[in-house]
């Protein structure tokens, strides 16, 4: 089996690609590429989530660096990813793991690599790893390890507490008295993941799904509207002004308003910028990925600011971050990271964000989201995601890449962005994006426009090309 690493890290299915054997591969040459570097003497973070087997997976990790007689600094309970993240940083270690599949569903599991500035490991650095995992399986090498038991009491393996420093963290960047002196009424949903308590103990707020639960209710770990049902029952009671919700490793964000309506990160990423740069009084460059919402660009454009737009996947967010002062950057699937942290999203730090924006204005999310359209405009958006096989992917990749439409729906397409997957752009600035998923069998379909029921015919094109193969 081919090991590939996707947006941020490699993942599979427990048991089929993703087994022991295959992690013991994938450690040794990450281990091998931190000896490379010159990284190994720092030491290497290692963290996991509350995924079936994640524990086990960790230990394993953490045995084959022990056996490269690289120091583990290994969580004594299940983190974050943005926790790891900032234990790098603070630590100085030479990289982090995290043992997660993040977002994806129960059957799935993966690795997460963080390099020593604390955020996802850059393409250039992933591409090496694999090409040293190539390598490593051609000429038969096999990991060296030892026991978990052994490292401990040797000392090339220590415990750590890896949630008090980052939660000293986010209370240098979010005034947390505020929001107590408010007095939010605000209900979070970590969806059985690793962010479970961790807002309760910041602001004492009212949590759901916080038990261990491998199975995540029965839904993906994804804070999407359609998993998000008991939150928004619990917000339309009217006993709560905010609803907050972290995906499974707590990096991404997704929220619900105080009508009970389920609050995208596209909204979210709009309200953050303008509370940043109007409250804040922060400044930068603002980096969106092609799935993300035309108002980033209005909004950017109103206040002066540079844009960016990259390919999907936090990974090119944080190359620009480490390159450039960039003030928030954001993608669609709820991954938002801003200036003075580490350049990672952080789904608990963005909650606290949304939480203070509240504080700040007296006024629900919703409230203020209206605000902003009535000054840019009211845009509508909408992704679908279909299965679809590899071979009917590729047939798909290749049509839209040699051919590609010059009308759709009656559209003329103005331009067209093909960095990541297949975006068209029209004339009034809506748009339709064509992508498949680089995790899962899925096809994605994602459309924006400023006419509701635009989006729905743009979408409607689009799945009869995804699975019938027609012209558009």
């Amino acid at each position: 089996m081919e090991i590939r690493f996707g947006t941020d890290g490699w993942r599979g299915v427990i048991a089929r690609e993703f087994t022991f054997e295959n992690l013991s591969v994938v450690a040794q040459s990450t281990m091998d590429w931190m000896i490379r570097e010159g990284l190994a003497d720092h030491g290497l973070v290692i963290g996991y989530d509350r995924r079936f087997l994640s524990p086990e997976f960790a230990r394993t990790v953490a045995e084959v660096a022990a056996g490269n007689s690289i120091k583990v600094y290994f969580s004594e309970a299940a983190v974050p990813t943005p926790a790891v993240s900032w234990a790098v940083r603070e630590l100085k270690a030479g990289a982090g793991i995290v043992i997660t599949a993040s977002h994806n569903p129960y059957i799935y599991n993966g690795f997460k690599l963080k390099e020593n500035f604390g955020g996802s490991a850059r393409p250039e650095t992933t591409r090496l790893i694999e090409q040293i995992i190539s390598y490593n399986r051609s000429t038969g090498r096999l990991a060296s390890s030892v026991t978990f038991e052994d490292a401990l009491k040797a000392g090339k393996i220590e415990f750590c507490d890896l949630i008090t420093g980052y939660l000293r963290q986010l209370g240098h960047l979010v005034d947390l008295e505020a929001i107590r002196r408010f007095s939010i009424q605000a209900v979070a949903d970590p969806m059985f993941g690793a962010g479970s308590g961790l807002l309760n103990r910041l602001l004492a707020i009212d949590e759901i799904n916080t038990e261990h639960n491998a199975y995540f209710g029965g839904h993906p770990p994804e804070p999407i509207g359609e998993n998000l049902l008991e939150l928004s029952d619990l917000m339309s009671t009217g006993r709560y002004r905010v609803g907050l919700a972290l995906d499974g490793d707590a990096d991404r964000i997704g929220a619900v308003d105080e009508r009970g309506d389920f609050f995208s990160s596209h909204a979210i990423f709009t309200l953050l910028l303008k509370h940043l740069v109007e409250r804040k009084g922060l400044s930068g460059s603002v980096v969106k990925t092609v799935s993300s919402t035309r108002m980033i660009d209005l909004l950017s454009e109103k206040y002066g600011l540079p844009l960016h737009e990259t390919p999907i996947g936090f990974k090119h967010i944080c190359e620009l971050m480490l390159e450039k002062r960039v003030l928030i950057g954001g993608e669609e699937s709820g991954g938002l990271g801003i200036t003075g942290h580490i350049p990672e999203r952080d789904g608990i730090l963005m909650g606290l964000m949304l939480l203070e924006t509240v504080a700040a204005t007296g006024k629900g999310l919703r409230c203020q989201l209206e605000e902003i359209m009535n000054d840019i405009g009211h845009f509508f958006y909408r992704r679908i995601d279909l299965s679809i096989g590899s071979d009917e992917k590729d047939i798909l990749i290749q049509r839209l890449g040699s051919d590609p439409p010059v009308s759709i729906a009656g559209r003329t397409v103005v331009s067209t962005n093909f960095s990541d997957g297949f975006k068209f752009v029209f004339g009034n600035g809506d748009w339709l994006l064509i992508r498949p998923s680089g995790t899962e069998p899925l096809l994605r379909l994602y459309s924006e426009s400023s006419d509701q029921l635009m989006v729905e015919t743009l979408l409607q094109a689009a799945r009869q090309l995804g699975l019938t193969g027609s012209d558009i």
